[in-house]
Protein backbone atom coordinates (compact mmCIF):
# COMPACT_ATOMS: atom_id res chain seq x y z
CA UNK A 1 0.00 0.00 0.00
CA UNK A 2 1.40 3.40 -1.00
CA UNK A 3 1.58 5.92 1.80
CA UNK A 4 0.07 9.38 1.25
CA UNK A 5 3.53 10.87 1.56
CA UNK A 6 4.61 8.81 -1.40
CA UNK A 7 1.57 9.93 -3.35
CA UNK A 8 2.76 13.53 -3.23
CA UNK A 9 5.96 12.65 -5.04
CA UNK A 10 5.39 13.46 -8.70
CA UNK A 11 7.19 11.47 -11.43
CA UNK A 12 9.52 13.72 -13.40
CA UNK A 13 9.09 14.54 -17.10
CA UNK A 14 10.40 11.71 -19.28
CA UNK A 15 13.04 13.82 -21.01
CA UNK A 16 14.57 15.26 -17.83
CA UNK A 17 14.88 13.37 -14.58
CA UNK A 18 16.29 16.50 -12.95
CA UNK A 19 13.53 18.84 -14.08
CA UNK A 20 12.22 21.00 -11.24
CA UNK A 21 8.69 20.23 -12.42
CA UNK A 22 6.07 22.90 -12.83
CA UNK A 23 8.40 25.87 -13.09
CA UNK A 24 10.30 24.33 -16.02
CA UNK A 25 7.10 23.47 -17.86
CA UNK A 26 5.26 26.69 -17.08
CA UNK A 27 8.12 28.83 -18.33
CA UNK A 28 7.57 27.60 -21.88
CA UNK A 29 3.75 27.60 -21.88
CA UNK A 30 1.77 29.88 -24.18
CA UNK A 31 -0.25 32.60 -22.53
CA UNK A 32 -3.88 32.20 -23.69
CA UNK A 33 -6.14 29.23 -22.92
CA UNK A 34 -9.74 28.84 -24.10
CA UNK A 35 -11.97 26.25 -22.43
CA UNK A 36 -15.15 25.12 -24.22
CA UNK A 37 -17.49 23.20 -21.95
CA UNK A 38 -21.06 22.86 -20.67
CA UNK A 39 -19.85 23.74 -17.15
CA UNK A 40 -19.43 27.23 -15.75
CA UNK A 41 -16.29 28.12 -13.81
CA UNK A 42 -18.36 30.01 -11.21
CA UNK A 43 -20.59 27.06 -10.31
CA UNK A 44 -20.27 25.74 -6.75
CA UNK A 45 -20.23 22.18 -8.07
CA UNK A 46 -16.73 21.38 -9.33
CA UNK A 47 -15.60 18.92 -12.00
CA UNK A 48 -12.14 18.10 -13.33
CA UNK A 49 -12.34 20.90 -15.91
CA UNK A 50 -12.59 23.46 -13.10
CA UNK A 51 -9.44 22.24 -11.38
CA UNK A 52 -7.50 22.08 -14.64
CA UNK A 53 -8.64 25.61 -15.50
CA UNK A 54 -7.57 26.85 -12.09
CA UNK A 55 -4.09 25.49 -12.76
CA UNK A 56 -4.06 26.99 -16.25
CA UNK A 57 -4.80 30.40 -14.72
CA UNK A 58 -1.43 30.17 -12.97
CA UNK A 59 0.25 29.63 -16.34
CA UNK A 60 -1.50 32.31 -18.39
CA UNK A 61 -4.82 33.88 -19.37
CA UNK A 62 -7.87 31.59 -19.18
CA UNK A 63 -11.20 32.18 -20.94
CA UNK A 64 -13.99 29.82 -19.85
CA UNK A 65 -16.82 29.69 -22.40
CA UNK A 66 -19.95 27.90 -21.16
CA UNK A 67 -22.14 26.23 -23.79
CA UNK A 68 -25.59 24.62 -24.07
CA UNK A 69 -27.58 26.99 -21.90
CA UNK A 70 -31.00 28.37 -22.86
CA UNK A 71 -34.62 28.47 -21.80
CA UNK A 72 -34.60 24.70 -22.19
CA UNK A 73 -32.17 24.46 -19.28
CA UNK A 74 -34.98 25.07 -16.79
CA UNK A 75 -36.52 21.74 -17.75
CA UNK A 76 -33.33 19.87 -16.96
CA UNK A 77 -32.65 21.75 -13.70
CA UNK A 78 -29.28 22.82 -15.05
CA UNK A 79 -26.96 23.60 -12.11
CA UNK A 80 -26.02 26.87 -13.86
CA UNK A 81 -29.52 28.31 -13.44
CA UNK A 82 -28.32 30.29 -10.43
CA UNK A 83 -26.00 32.16 -12.80
CA UNK A 84 -28.72 33.20 -15.25
CA UNK A 85 -28.41 36.88 -14.37
CA UNK A 86 -24.72 36.72 -15.31
CA UNK A 87 -25.37 35.29 -18.78
CA UNK A 88 -24.10 36.88 -21.98
CA UNK A 89 -21.50 39.13 -20.40
CA UNK A 90 -17.88 38.63 -19.46
CA UNK A 91 -17.11 38.37 -15.77
CA UNK A 92 -13.69 37.75 -14.30
CA UNK A 93 -13.96 35.25 -11.47
CA UNK A 94 -10.88 34.29 -9.49
CA UNK A 95 -8.67 35.39 -12.35
CA UNK A 96 -10.63 33.52 -15.07
CA UNK A 97 -12.73 35.28 -17.73
CA UNK A 98 -16.15 33.60 -17.73
CA UNK A 99 -18.93 33.77 -20.29
CA UNK A 100 -22.20 31.88 -19.92
CA UNK A 101 -23.66 31.88 -23.41
CA UNK A 102 -27.44 31.89 -23.07
CA UNK A 103 -29.51 31.49 -26.21
CA UNK A 104 -33.25 31.19 -26.83
CA UNK A 105 -32.72 27.49 -27.54
CA UNK A 106 -29.88 25.03 -27.81
CA UNK A 107 -29.69 21.83 -29.86
CA UNK A 108 -30.51 18.59 -28.07
CA UNK A 109 -30.54 14.87 -28.71
CA UNK A 110 -34.16 14.08 -29.59
CA UNK A 111 -33.37 10.34 -29.55
CA UNK A 112 -35.50 9.98 -32.69
CA UNK A 113 -33.55 8.83 -35.77
CA UNK A 114 -36.09 10.31 -38.16
CA UNK A 115 -35.36 13.78 -36.69
CA UNK A 116 -31.60 13.57 -37.22
CA UNK A 117 -31.56 15.77 -40.35
CA UNK A 118 -33.28 18.51 -38.34
CA UNK A 119 -30.93 17.91 -35.40
CA UNK A 120 -27.91 18.23 -37.68
CA UNK A 121 -29.19 21.54 -39.00
CA UNK A 122 -29.79 22.91 -35.50
CA UNK A 123 -26.27 21.99 -34.36
CA UNK A 124 -24.79 23.71 -37.40
CA UNK A 125 -26.92 26.80 -36.74
CA UNK A 126 -25.82 26.80 -33.11
CA UNK A 127 -22.16 26.97 -34.12
CA UNK A 128 -22.91 29.72 -36.62
CA UNK A 129 -24.79 31.74 -33.96
CA UNK A 130 -21.73 32.10 -31.74
CA UNK A 131 -20.37 35.59 -32.22
CA UNK A 132 -18.48 37.68 -29.69
CA UNK A 133 -16.66 37.14 -27.46
CA UNK A 134 -16.08 33.58 -28.68
CA UNK A 135 -14.72 34.62 -32.06
CA UNK A 136 -12.11 36.90 -30.49
CA UNK A 137 -11.27 34.36 -27.80
CA UNK A 138 -10.67 31.69 -30.45
CA UNK A 139 -8.42 33.97 -32.49
CA UNK A 140 -6.37 34.92 -29.43
CA UNK A 141 -6.04 31.42 -27.99
CA UNK A 142 -2.76 29.52 -27.95
CA UNK A 143 -4.48 26.40 -26.61
CA UNK A 144 -8.14 25.40 -26.94
CA UNK A 145 -9.53 22.73 -24.63
CA UNK A 146 -12.72 20.90 -25.68
CA UNK A 147 -14.51 19.01 -22.92
CA UNK A 148 -16.51 15.93 -23.89
CA UNK A 149 -20.08 16.82 -24.72
CA UNK A 150 -21.13 19.49 -27.21
CA UNK A 151 -17.75 21.29 -27.39
CA UNK A 152 -16.20 19.26 -30.28
CA UNK A 153 -18.73 20.69 -32.75
CA UNK A 154 -16.71 23.93 -32.57
CA UNK A 155 -13.46 22.22 -33.67
CA UNK A 156 -13.80 23.17 -37.34
CA UNK A 157 -14.48 26.79 -36.45
CA UNK A 158 -11.43 26.88 -34.19
CA UNK A 159 -9.18 25.49 -36.91
CA UNK A 160 -10.60 27.96 -39.45
CA UNK A 161 -10.14 31.03 -37.24
CA UNK A 162 -6.90 29.95 -35.58
CA UNK A 163 -5.19 27.01 -37.34
CA UNK A 164 -2.07 27.40 -35.18
CA UNK A 165 -3.88 26.84 -31.89
CA UNK A 166 -3.01 23.66 -30.00
CA UNK A 167 -6.17 21.57 -29.50
CA UNK A 168 -6.77 19.33 -26.48
CA UNK A 169 -9.79 17.10 -25.86
CA UNK A 170 -10.71 16.45 -22.23
CA UNK A 171 -12.56 13.11 -22.21
CA UNK A 172 -14.51 13.55 -19.00
CA UNK A 173 -17.15 11.06 -20.18
CA UNK A 174 -17.92 8.60 -22.93
CA UNK A 175 -20.25 10.29 -25.44
CA UNK A 176 -22.71 7.41 -25.52
CA UNK A 177 -22.91 7.38 -21.74
CA UNK A 178 -23.94 11.03 -21.58
CA UNK A 179 -26.34 10.59 -24.52
CA UNK A 180 -24.97 13.23 -26.85
CA UNK A 181 -26.65 13.64 -30.19
CA UNK A 182 -25.57 11.56 -33.16
CA UNK A 183 -24.28 14.71 -34.87
CA UNK A 184 -21.83 15.39 -32.04
CA UNK A 185 -20.53 11.81 -32.15
CA UNK A 186 -20.06 11.94 -35.90
CA UNK A 187 -18.16 15.22 -35.69
CA UNK A 188 -15.93 13.90 -32.93
CA UNK A 189 -15.23 10.69 -34.86
CA UNK A 190 -14.14 12.82 -37.80
CA UNK A 191 -11.93 15.28 -35.93
CA UNK A 192 -10.49 13.06 -33.18
CA UNK A 193 -7.32 12.20 -35.07
CA UNK A 194 -6.75 15.90 -35.80
CA UNK A 195 -6.66 16.84 -32.12
CA UNK A 196 -3.17 17.41 -30.73
CA UNK A 197 -3.99 15.65 -27.46
CA UNK A 198 -6.86 13.48 -26.25
CA UNK A 199 -6.62 13.21 -22.48
CA UNK A 200 -8.17 10.05 -20.98
CA UNK A 201 -8.67 9.86 -17.20
CA UNK A 202 -9.39 6.14 -17.59
CA UNK A 203 -7.89 3.74 -20.12
CA UNK A 204 -11.37 2.23 -20.56
CA UNK A 205 -12.39 5.35 -22.49
CA UNK A 206 -10.02 4.49 -25.35
CA UNK A 207 -12.09 1.70 -26.85
CA UNK A 208 -14.71 3.92 -28.53
CA UNK A 209 -12.41 6.68 -29.81
CA UNK A 210 -11.49 6.56 -33.49
CA UNK A 211 -7.93 7.71 -32.99
CA UNK A 212 -4.84 6.19 -31.41
CA UNK A 213 -1.55 8.06 -31.63
CA UNK A 214 -2.83 11.14 -29.77
CA UNK A 215 -4.41 9.27 -26.82
CA UNK A 216 -2.79 9.78 -23.42
CA UNK A 217 -3.72 8.34 -20.03
CA UNK A 218 -3.82 11.09 -17.39
CA UNK A 219 -5.89 10.25 -14.29
CA UNK A 220 -7.88 12.83 -12.37
CA UNK A 221 -6.04 14.76 -9.70
CA UNK A 222 -6.73 15.90 -6.18
CA UNK A 223 -5.75 18.92 -4.12
CA UNK A 224 -3.06 17.62 -1.79
CA UNK A 225 -3.62 20.55 0.55
CA UNK A 226 -6.90 18.99 1.64
CA UNK A 227 -4.96 16.97 4.19
CA UNK A 228 -3.50 20.14 5.68
CA UNK A 229 -6.79 21.99 6.16
CA UNK A 230 -7.72 22.24 9.83
CA UNK A 231 -11.40 21.53 9.30
CA UNK A 232 -13.49 21.06 12.42
CA UNK A 233 -15.91 18.16 12.45
CA UNK A 234 -19.48 19.10 11.51
CA UNK A 235 -20.72 16.00 13.29
CA UNK A 236 -21.70 15.20 16.82
CA UNK A 237 -20.98 11.93 18.58
CA UNK A 238 -21.62 8.61 16.88
CA UNK A 239 -21.03 6.99 13.49
CA UNK A 240 -21.37 9.14 10.37
CA UNK A 241 -21.52 8.28 6.67
CA UNK A 242 -21.50 10.83 3.85
CA UNK A 243 -22.65 10.93 0.23
CA UNK A 244 -21.85 13.83 -2.13
CA UNK A 245 -23.18 14.60 -5.62
CA UNK A 246 -26.24 13.82 -7.69
CA UNK A 247 -25.05 11.54 -10.50
CA UNK A 248 -27.37 8.51 -10.79
CA UNK A 249 -28.41 9.12 -7.18
CA UNK A 250 -30.33 6.20 -5.65
CA UNK A 251 -32.58 7.25 -2.73
CA UNK A 252 -33.64 3.63 -2.17
CA UNK A 253 -30.14 2.89 -0.90
CA UNK A 254 -30.77 5.20 2.06
CA UNK A 255 -34.35 4.07 2.59
CA UNK A 256 -32.97 0.62 3.39
CA UNK A 257 -29.66 1.59 4.98
CA UNK A 258 -31.10 4.17 7.37
CA UNK A 259 -33.49 1.63 8.90
CA UNK A 260 -31.08 -1.30 8.85
CA UNK A 261 -28.28 0.75 10.45
CA UNK A 262 -30.06 3.06 12.94
CA UNK A 263 -26.73 3.63 14.72
CA UNK A 264 -25.32 5.35 11.60
CA UNK A 265 -26.18 8.96 10.74
CA UNK A 266 -26.31 9.37 6.95
CA UNK A 267 -25.45 12.79 5.49
CA UNK A 268 -26.53 13.40 1.87
CA UNK A 269 -25.00 16.49 0.22
CA UNK A 270 -26.13 17.93 -3.11
CA UNK A 271 -28.17 14.98 -4.35
CA UNK A 272 -30.56 17.24 -6.25
CA UNK A 273 -33.62 15.60 -4.69
CA UNK A 274 -35.81 16.42 -1.69
CA UNK A 275 -35.74 14.08 1.32
CA UNK A 276 -37.45 10.77 0.55
CA UNK A 277 -40.46 9.99 2.70
CA UNK A 278 -38.96 6.58 3.41
CA UNK A 279 -35.77 7.90 5.01
CA UNK A 280 -35.20 7.21 8.68
CA UNK A 281 -34.69 9.99 11.20
CA UNK A 282 -30.95 9.35 10.97
CA UNK A 283 -30.74 10.89 7.48
CA UNK A 284 -29.88 14.56 6.91
CA UNK A 285 -30.20 16.03 3.41
CA UNK A 286 -28.22 19.14 2.48
CA UNK A 287 -28.55 21.28 -0.63
CA UNK A 288 -25.79 22.21 -3.07
CA UNK A 289 -22.63 23.02 -1.11
CA UNK A 290 -19.36 24.67 -2.21
CA UNK A 291 -16.63 22.12 -2.76
CA UNK A 292 -14.38 23.38 0.03
CA UNK A 293 -17.27 23.19 2.51
CA UNK A 294 -17.89 19.52 1.82
CA UNK A 295 -14.36 18.47 2.72
CA UNK A 296 -14.90 18.59 6.47
CA UNK A 297 -17.86 16.24 6.06
CA UNK A 298 -15.60 13.79 4.24
CA UNK A 299 -12.63 14.12 6.58
CA UNK A 300 -14.59 13.33 9.70
CA UNK A 301 -16.92 10.61 8.35
CA UNK A 302 -16.54 6.93 9.15
CA UNK A 303 -17.15 5.98 5.52
CA UNK A 304 -18.28 7.48 2.21
CA UNK A 305 -21.02 6.35 -0.15
CA UNK A 306 -21.34 6.52 -3.94
CA UNK A 307 -24.99 5.45 -4.30
CA UNK A 308 -25.17 5.02 -8.06
CA UNK A 309 -28.62 3.81 -9.02
CA UNK A 310 -27.69 1.22 -11.60
CA UNK A 311 -25.22 -1.63 -11.63
CA UNK A 312 -24.87 -0.92 -15.37
CA UNK A 313 -22.73 2.17 -14.84
CA UNK A 314 -19.86 2.77 -17.27
CA UNK A 315 -16.69 0.89 -16.33
CA UNK A 316 -14.56 4.04 -16.62
CA UNK A 317 -16.43 5.52 -13.63
CA UNK A 318 -14.26 3.35 -11.40
CA UNK A 319 -11.37 5.65 -12.35
CA UNK A 320 -13.17 8.97 -12.87
CA UNK A 321 -15.72 9.30 -10.06
CA UNK A 322 -14.59 12.44 -8.26
CA UNK A 323 -16.36 11.47 -5.05
CA UNK A 324 -14.63 8.09 -4.97
CA UNK A 325 -11.26 9.73 -5.70
CA UNK A 326 -11.82 12.15 -2.81
CA UNK A 327 -12.85 9.36 -0.46
CA UNK A 328 -9.74 7.36 -1.29
CA UNK A 329 -7.37 10.32 -1.01
CA UNK A 330 -8.78 11.18 2.42
CA UNK A 331 -8.42 7.51 3.41
CA UNK A 332 -12.15 7.03 3.73
CA UNK A 333 -13.56 3.52 3.14
CA UNK A 334 -16.22 3.68 0.42
CA UNK A 335 -19.45 1.83 -0.30
CA UNK A 336 -20.38 1.72 -3.99
CA UNK A 337 -21.87 -0.57 -6.65
CA UNK A 338 -19.67 -3.53 -7.47
CA UNK A 339 -19.31 -2.21 -11.03
CA UNK A 340 -17.18 0.75 -9.85
CA UNK A 341 -15.03 -1.00 -7.26
CA UNK A 342 -12.34 -1.53 -9.88
CA UNK A 343 -8.92 -2.37 -8.47
CA UNK A 344 -9.33 -0.16 -5.42
CA UNK A 345 -9.10 -2.02 -2.11
CA UNK A 346 -10.63 0.88 -0.17
CA UNK A 347 -14.01 0.27 -1.87
CA UNK A 348 -16.66 -2.21 -0.80
CA UNK A 349 -19.15 -3.20 -3.47
CA UNK A 350 -22.83 -4.05 -3.48
CA UNK A 351 -25.51 -4.74 -6.07
CA UNK A 352 -28.09 -1.91 -6.36
CA UNK A 353 -31.46 -3.12 -5.13
CA UNK A 354 -29.96 -6.07 -3.25
CA UNK A 355 -30.38 -5.18 0.41
CA UNK A 356 -28.30 -8.08 1.68
CA UNK A 357 -25.32 -6.96 -0.40
CA UNK A 358 -25.80 -3.35 0.74
CA UNK A 359 -25.75 -4.47 4.37
CA UNK A 360 -22.62 -6.56 3.78
CA UNK A 361 -20.81 -3.66 2.07
CA UNK A 362 -21.64 -1.23 4.88
CA UNK A 363 -20.48 -3.71 7.51
CA UNK A 364 -17.18 -4.13 5.66
CA UNK A 365 -16.73 -0.36 5.41
CA UNK A 366 -17.41 0.09 9.12
CA UNK A 367 -14.60 -2.35 9.91
CA UNK A 368 -12.17 -1.36 7.15
CA UNK A 369 -8.83 0.39 7.71
CA UNK A 370 -8.61 4.06 6.73
CA UNK A 371 -5.97 4.06 4.00
CA UNK A 372 -5.52 5.00 0.35
CA UNK A 373 -5.38 2.35 -2.38
CA UNK A 374 -3.72 4.38 -5.15
CA UNK A 375 -1.18 7.11 -5.81
CA UNK A 376 -2.85 10.47 -6.39
CA UNK A 377 -1.47 13.25 -8.60
CA UNK A 378 -2.23 16.83 -7.70
CA UNK A 379 -3.93 19.04 -10.31
CA UNK A 380 -0.64 20.74 -11.08
CA UNK A 381 0.81 17.43 -12.26
CA UNK A 382 -2.40 16.58 -14.16
CA UNK A 383 -2.31 19.93 -15.98
CA UNK A 384 1.36 19.56 -16.92
CA UNK A 385 0.58 16.16 -18.41
CA UNK A 386 -2.50 17.48 -20.22
CA UNK A 387 -0.57 20.30 -21.90
CA UNK A 388 2.43 18.19 -22.87
CA UNK A 389 1.79 14.47 -22.26
CA UNK A 390 4.66 13.50 -24.56
CA UNK A 391 7.06 14.74 -21.89
CA UNK A 392 5.96 12.12 -19.37
CA UNK A 393 6.57 8.38 -19.64
CA UNK A 394 3.54 7.51 -17.47
CA UNK A 395 1.02 8.93 -19.97
CA UNK A 396 1.75 6.44 -22.72
CA UNK A 397 -1.13 4.38 -24.12
CA UNK A 398 1.16 2.32 -26.42
CA UNK A 399 -0.60 3.30 -29.63
CA UNK A 400 -3.85 4.03 -27.85
CA UNK A 401 -4.41 0.61 -26.28
CA UNK A 402 -4.70 0.18 -22.50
Amino acid sequence: MESQKAAVQDPQPAESKTSPGKSALAASEPGNFLVLTAHDYRSPRKANIHFISEQLSERGKVRFFSLRFSRLSKRTQDPRLSLTDKANRVETFKGVDCYLWKTQWHPINTRRPWLRPAEDLLFKLYVAMAGEPLTTWIKEADVVLFESGIAPIFFDRVKKLNPAARTIYIASDDLDTINVADYVKRVFDRVASDMDVIRLPSKSLAKDIKSRDNLFFIPHGINHKLHDQKDESPYGEGIHAVSVGSMLFDPDFFVFASHHFPQVHFHIIGCGQPPHEGYGKNVTVYGEMPHDKTIRYLKHANFGIAPYKSQAVPDYLADTSMKLIQYDFLKLPAVCPQAVVGEYTSRHGYTPGDNDSIAAAINKALNAPHESSRVHFDWDAVTDRTLHPERFSDTSMIGGKP
